[in-house]
């Protein structure tokens, strides 16, 4: 090789979005984007942790035949270098003497260089690794035309051992491929760790992090770059594919300098929400394959910012909104549906369930005879419209949205095979007030990328009306929950926080109305095991990131 590549180096980070076993189009992409480095006169392409398999793979990382796959395609774009164009870091599963590493190779010269295995396997939160995943070894550099790299994994710059190790074993920059999924915050997050270990090791780090949607998990890019001095080399945007050749030169002392970064700007947190949720949404209808989605367009905030959220992701032509009356459904929603559905542009139908449910109280008469009516004529009003949703789902294709808030969903203010049917529910992890705030966003904001109008969409009038579900005459929430500032404070106490009841009280709350929503909060867990997947977006979720058992007699008594 030419002398003078041991004094600069040209690098395409590639933040892209490889799909969770689909080994033969993520080699597809890779191809893609070398060729594209190649063009742009790179020396050197990396991807992100796992992209051959996807991420993360979970148990089907486990399956000889996948494994094997996986070995093959990286075999394959190995033997691609032996044309002297760009070598190659990416990341792949390795199955290595009957046990499996998070794996990082690199490739040139058309072979294999050099493997590095993951050290530092997570096992909380959304993280499984340490189920399939066999620690690796400290790792020292590989040698890549004259520079000692360091490929640190993802969570191994979350600690200092695997970084110290490298910078004493002879690393000159470090390239960190990276699955890191997206939650409030978590960019800053990200940084602030980086910067820890540059400020440990004084080495460049380059964070390149993939982008796209996996089933509840949303990995939003935001790929970096840091100088030996913490000071910010280049930047990437969130939420979308990209890709950024940068050159880095040896300066006079021997440090690594990138000379032409680029700087994106982040999105602030109400709009990285709700691209979150957008990305999350269309990547797993896309992902899974339905032509579009079906929701019940109610009149309320939760169906308004769904509708929303799915014209941005997949277009008007994708989204059907269906409004499902009922003896108790006001005009306001009705009219308050009907000029949303306009503003979409979407197909719009009415479909009463006056007939259904009179249907089934007749059915149920001869059993229920003079008992007083009670929830479970409410819960007919719900469960008539889950069905005629999932009839329309079955019969033209279309994958059924729910709309449950994570408020709703906490203290099972919702009916199972009612309001939570559905394949997919894009604010799930949003918070009543969250949906609320996002609602008012949107309407000032046209997010990048969206795929629906600008200008004001929700009508003021869905935001400003007292939440209801209306199965019964002149019902609002409050009638059976807190108010929504006061309950999700709690909740976000309880759920994100572990808070004690004591501690929940002492910023403001009266205890009886805590340890009302620590019982529901608990008795509810049972729909939730039910519930459809959605975007995460809080720092803990239900189901990866909180599992707690459905049968539960703990209360705390502080």
């Amino acid at each position: 090789m030419a002398a003078n590549l041991t004094d600069t180096i040209r690098i395409t980070v590639a933040q892209l979005d490889s799909v969770v076993g689909d080994i033969d189009g993520n080699l597809a992409k890779a191809r893609a984007a070398r060729q594209a480095a190649a063009a742009a006169g790179a020396d050197l392409v990396a991807f992100s942790e796992l992209f051959v398999a996807g991420y993360p793979p979970e148990d089907l990382v486990l399956k000889p035949a996948f494994q094997d796959a996986c070995r093959k395609a990286v075999e394959d774009l190995a033997a691609d270098t032996a044309d002297g164009g760009p070598g190659v870091v990416i990341g792949t599963p390795w199955p290595e003497a009957g046990k499996v590493y998070n794996a990082v190779a690199l490739l040139d010269g058309g072979s294999v260089q050099a493997m590095r295995y993951k050290v530092e396997l997570p096992n909380y939160g959304v993280f499984d690794e340490l189920r399939v995943f066999e620690p690796g070894p400290l790792p020292g550099p590989v040698d890549f035309r004259g520079v000692r790299l360091g490929l640190p994994v993802c969570e191994d710059i979350w600690f200092d051992q695997v970084c110290e190790c490298l910078l004493e074993t002879g690393a000159e920059l470090l390239v960190v491929p990276n699955g890191s999924p997206y939650w409030q915050g978590k960019a800053d997050a990200r940084q602030q760790v980086a910067i820890a270990r540059v400020v440990e090791t004084g080495l460049p780090l380059i964070y390149i992090n993939q982008c796209g949607g996996q089933d509840e998990l949303v990995f939003d890019g935001g790929s970096f770059g840091l100088h030996g001095d913490r000071t910010l080399a280049f930047q990437m945007p969130q939420f979308v594919e990209a890709t950024e050749t940068v050159t880095w030169t040896r300066d006079r002392v021997g440090g690594w300098r990138c000379a032409d970064g680029a700087f994106a700007a982040l999105p602030d947190l109400d709009e990285a929400n709700w691209r979150a949720c957008v990305l999350g949404l269309r990547d797993y209808v896309d992902k899974t394959g339905f032509p579009g989605i079906v929701l019940g367009l109610s009149g309320g905030i939760d169906s308004a910012v769904c509708a929303v959220m799915a014209v941005d992701a997949l277009g008007p032509e994708r989204v059907h909104c269906v409004m499902l009356p009922y003896h108790y459904t006001s005009n306001e929603s009705l009219s308050d549906a009907a000029a949303l559905a306009e503003n979409l542009a979407v197909r719009y139908d009415q479909v009463p369930i006056v007939g259904p449910v009179e249907g089934f109280e007749a059915a149920l008469k001869p059993m229920f005879g003079d008992r007083a009516p009670d929830t479970t004529e409410e819960n007919l009003q719900s469960r008539a419209r889950g069905t005629i949703l999932m009839a329309i789902s079955n019969k033209f294709g279309s994958m059924v949205l729910t709309t449950g808030n994570k408020s709703e969903n906490s203290v099972g203010y919702a009916t199972l095979y009612g309001d939570m049917n559905g394949g997919f529910n894009p604010i799930k992890d949003l918070y009543k007030t969250e949906v609320y705030k996002l609602a008012e966003w949107r309407n000032r904001h046209e997010p990048e990328g969206a795929l629906g109008p600008g200008g004001v969409v929700i009508p003021a009038n869905i935001i400003i009306r007292p939440p209801s579900a209306e199965l019964r005459p002149d019902q609002t929430d409050q009638d059976s929950l807190p108010p929504y500032d006061i309950l999700d404070d709690i909740l976000e106490c309880l759920v994100e926080d572990e808070m004690r009841i004591s501690e929940v009280v002492a910023r403001g709350h009266d205890i009886d109305t805590v340890r009302r929503v620590e019982r529901l909060l608990y008795i509810a867990e049972y729909k939730r095991r039910q519930a459809a997947p959605g975007v995460k977006i809080t720092r803990k979720n239900f189901g990866r990131d909180r599992r707690y058992p459905i049968v539960n007699k703990f209360r705390d008594r502080g």
